[in-house]
């Protein structure tokens, strides 16, 4: 299949200390340094996927930063539009993993980098082909100011005819579901492409009744409502139609980073024009495949891995 898709997308991306041993973080003496970040999950997956990824984010000029600016290069994304700015620290999280599997993240990016990212800043030859722009809820929580930065790059695409993805990917350490709801309302309306979560629905619209998300994409001319519902699969509404797709059955060892691995897979099959089940099924088995390894992008798959497991040929290796 072609390769020559290019998809934009927007937002910050930390390091992730990952606990070497169980309990309360307090009691946590060892950590594995990995990378994270819903934007960057994403980039990550596509470029796995054949797709050519551009990234446009801020870095603090440290040596983090320089450790996830290289990781991205090397996974073939296009870090033109990603700068390093003096006087922030680059983002950092750590995780808490107890005994039952249970698990927390604890966030210090009050000062991120990606503050220093302004409207202004957005500038048109960015989308120059460009396929498909990506943004997520978790850019817009960071900062207030995000959401102007995000309806200028919605506002380009638009002008440019370029579809746009978005995910909720709610974050109530974050923000308030308040605040989220406010600002998803001024941008549904510029949104061809939602993926997101029944729960996620639910607390955005007070209602996830099949009506009610009916009406909602009707009123906001989503074309493609994709609901992700983990192990009940994954629901299409388009051109008032439904279309659905079972979960793959597979051992689930890591659920980070699943919902940014079927964005990728959905938007993989979408400009690849795959009919709607066929477009749930390789979403799904994208996300099948991450659940399977520990990490926020290390189960992200190659395309060749994504069609030998859908079709059956052999197991999931790695």
């Amino acid at each position: 299949m072609s390769t020559n898709f290019n998809v934009l997308t927007i937002g910050d991306a930390m390091i992730t200390m990952n606990p070497i041993t169980t309990g309360p973080m307090r009691f946590v003496t060892h950590f594995e340094r990995k990378m994270g970040g819903a934007e960057l999950n994403f980039a990550i997956g596509c470029s796995r996927l054949g797709l050519n990824s551009k990234w446009i984010s801020r870095l603090g000029r440290d040596e983090f930063g320089q450790v996830i600016y290289n990781f991205a290069r090397g996974e073939g994304i296009d870090v033109s539009t990603v700068d390093f700015v003096d006087g922030y620290s680059t983002s950092v999280n750590f995780k808490e993993i107890r005994e039952n599997g249970e698990g927390k993240t604890f966030y210090y990016r009050q000062q991120s980098p990606i503050l220093t990212l302004e409207v202004d800043d957005i500038h048109e030859h960015f989308l120059d082909s460009i396929n498909l722009v990506h943004i997520t809820g978790v850019f817009l929580a960071i900062d207030p100011q995000n959401l102007a930065i995000a309806k200028r790059l919605l506002t380009l695409a638009n002008e440019k005819n370029i579809p746009v993805s978005f995910d909720p990917n709610i974050r109530l350490k974050l923000w308030t579901i308040e605040d989220a709801r406010k600002a998803y309302l001024e941008i549904f309306s510029q949104i061809d492409i939602l993926l997101t979560g029944l729960d996620e629905l639910h607390l955005i619209l007070g209602d996830s009744s099949e009506q009610s998300l009916i009406n909602f994409a009707n009123e906001y001319n989503i074309a493609d409502l994709v609901i992700k519902d983990s192990s009940a699969g994954s629901r299409l509404y388009r051109n008032g139609q439904w279309f659905t797709s079972p979960a793959f059955n597979v051992p689930v060892i890591d659920t980070v980073g699943a919902g940014d691995g079927f964005d990728a897979g959905y938007v993989y099959s979408y400009l690849h024009q795959f009919e709607p089940t066929e477009a749930l099924q390789f979403a799904n088995g994208v996300g099948a495949l991450v659940v399977s390894v520990s990490g926020d992008n290390e189960g992200l798959p190659y395309l060749r891995e994504v069609q030998s497991f859908i079709s059956g040929t052999k197991e999931i290796e790695r």
